[in-house]
Formats: C-alpha cells, structure tokens, sequence
C-alpha cells in the first residue's frame, strides 16, 4: 500500500525538491503547506499517513502543528524536520506528539526510512537523536514535578533565603536586581501562600517547611 505523504515547509525550493525526492522513492506526495496552520487544515482536509513538518514556519511553528494535527488525526503520523538538533525543540516535539525527528541535512534514504517506520506506527529517531530527547525529556519532566511541588516560587524563595539572612527590602532588591515595589509585592504573595502576618512568621515557617535555611 503506498504511503500518502504530505510536506509542510515554508521554503518553496526545499519542499519541491523533497517532493520530487520522495515520490522518487515511491510516496504519494498529496499536499505542500508553506505554513504550519495550512498544514493543520491541509492535513483535515487531506488525511495524510504521514506529514514531514518544518519546525520553523509563519503563522504557526511546526511543534504547535504537530500537536493539532495529531489531536485532530490519531491516525495521521509527523516526522519533524529541523536545520539543528535542538535540545528544547526535541522534547517539545515528543510532547505534542511527533513519531520522529531529523536534521535536514540526513539523506533522503533516511527521511524515507523515517516516514516508513512513522506509517507503520513506530518511533523513527537516530540513536543519538532518540538518547538526547529522552534525556531532555526526563530532564524536564522532573523540573515539572518539582517545580508543581513548590508552594511558593522560585524568585519568592530567593527573596525569603535573603531575609532570612537578615537583608532589608532595599537590599533584597539590591541583591536581585528588581524594584523595591517587586519586593513588596513577592512579599504579598509569600504572606497569602504561606497564611503569614508578616515577613518574621513568613520565614519561621519558610525554615520549618525547609524552603529557606539560616545559618
């Protein structure tokens, strides 16, 4: 059964040429979008096996397509393309659903290999490309946890550490570079955040929640 690939790039000669290439290597090429939200309603239109998706594209990147196309179109598989192998691009790319990633400069054997492996519902990385994702992947997920498990912020955390270590608001402000209003208003959300009257309470229950320590 032949593949029903769709193409979605904003440069008009890459996407002709990896037309030409990949219906040269036996794919129904069905439709090329210059722009990731003429991909989304192309791809409903279409309902293509398989799209390759710029990462970088007007009106809408190519990750936020991936992530409506596969919402949209269970059955509709992307494989992202991208001129580097950016870290942060591949873990979002994972997130909104994308079945594989390449570099534009692999050989159109591998993007054919790749979109293959896509239609038949398996995940077509590079070893290399596949170990960085799901290490950044990872990477994120526990910065996600963490980051759900605080009961105050990071910057307000910094702000109590500072008191606690005897700093005035002015010096608090010195030290992070912010306003002293900012300070104030950090201050407020602390106090509402942890049911305090005032900075003193705030930090002794700071100290027993182990956010802050003092020396």
């Amino acid at each position: 059964m032949t593949i029903r690939l769709m193409l979605a790039d904003d440069h008009r000669m890459l996407r002709e040429g990896l037309g030409r290439s990949m219906r040269e290597q036996g794919f129904d090429v069905v439709g090329e979008a210059s722009d990731g939200a003429e991909a989304v309603s192309m791809a409903q239109r279409l309902r293509p096996d398989v799209i390759l998706m710029d990462v970088t594209m007007p009106e809408m990147d190519g990750v936020e397509a991936c992530r409506q196309v596969r919402l949209d179109l269970p059955g509709t598989q992307v494989v992202m393309l991208t001129m580097h192998a950016d870290q942060e691009v591949l873990a979002s790319a994972i997130r909104a659903g994308a079945s594989g990633y390449l570099v534009k400069d692999c050989s159109t054997e591998e993007i054919a290999s790749t979109v293959r492996l896509a239609a038949s519902g398996e995940t077509a990385l590079s070893p290399l490309l596949a170990a960085s994702m799901l290490n950044e992947v990872r990477k994120w997920d526990k910065a996600a946890a963490a980051e759900e498990e605080r009961v105050v912020t990071k910057r307000e955390e910094e702000v109590l550490q500072l008191i606690a270590d005897g700093c005035s608001t002015p010096e608090v402000a010195a030290n992070l570079y912010i306003s002293q209003k900012t300070v104030k208003n950090h201050l407020a959300s602390i106090y509402q955040k942890l049911d305090a009257r005032d900075r003193t309470q705030a930090v002794l229950l700071a100290v027993r929640m182990g956010i802050v320590h003092l020396d």
